[in-house]
């Protein structure tokens, strides 16, 4: 796999150009692509300076976890243009649709070079093809799951950054009102009390939404992820959270300490 950095930074602009620049919900993805191609670069280099590849130089890995951190998302700007949201529930998957755009539209060749027969094609569809799961698959080979890893960890650091930084009533679609009042329910609030991320199907209340947001830090695989989770300082932020309702904010200061990175 040929991975020319200049040229897959050029495809993408001229992708995304074809959307709406003035929605803010594909500016946040434009964003949030750039940073998760960058903090995959930075775990990869802290890995594969550890990690023996026999095969594959250590630069030639660190390339391929910068090109899916830039391709992870491609799916998201037809689910804004489709369905104007970014909430997977009430649309399709995101992860899903960019599998399909990339490697059964083809448009992964506009991006790369793609040699007959190249495993780390399947390696790349099959991280951006389970980044946005609750759990990977069990049986993926060892260098799959360690490149599915390294994206999630990334998309994740950069997602507690989303939440600091975007109105969370705006990616939330509720209103200030319901989120700075609502209560954090009993299945969410024991399931982070567990340490485990939050499944979707059991939350319940707009602040439950938050508190997922901040459970993904339990499923961080890599020392280097937590270690820039902790330094960016968005989860502390996060937990911060000012609610106008005394039990959520009690909630919150027991959730702050049970989260240690």
């Amino acid at each position: 796999m040929k991975i020319d950095r200049e040229k897959v930074r050029k495809v993408f602009a001229e992708y995304v150009r074809h959307y709406d620049a003035e929605d803010p919900k594909i500016r946040l993805k434009i964003l949030h692509t750039y940073k998760v191609s960058e903090l995959c670069e930075e775990i990869a280099r802290d890995l594969f300076g550890t990690t023996e590849m026999t095969e594959v130089s250590a630069q030639e890995n660190i390339d391929l976890a910068w090109l899916i951190g830039m391709l992870h998302d491609i799916g998201r700007f037809e689910q804004v243009k489709r369905y104007h949201t970014l909430l997977d529930a009430e649309s399709v998957s995101h992860a899903a649709l960019g599998t399909e755009i990339l490697f059964e539209e083809g448009m992964l060749t506009n991006f790369i070079t793609v040699e007959p027969e190249d495993p780390d094609v399947e390696v790349l569809r099959a991280a951006i093809a389970y980044h946005s799961d609750y759990r990977i698959p069990g049986d993926l080979d060892e260098r799959t799951r360690m490149f599915s890893q390294i994206l999630r960890d990334a998309d994740k650091i950069d997602i507690f950054r989303v939440n600091c930084e975007t109105p969370l009533e705006d990616i939330y679609h509720i209103t200030r009102e319901e989120l700075m009042h609502a209560e954090v329910s009993e299945d969410v609030m024991d399931n982070f009390m567990q340490r485990q991320a939050t499944p979707r199907e059991i939350r319940k209340t707009p602040v439950d939404y938050v508190v997922g947001m901040i459970s993904m830090a339990f499923e961080l695989v890599y020392p280097i992820s937590r270690k820039i989770a902790a330094r960016q300082g968005y989860l502390e932020h996060l937990l911060d959270f000012p609610s106008e309702n005394e039990k959520t904010r009690q909630q919150f200061a027991m959730m702050k300490r049970q989260l240690a990175l």
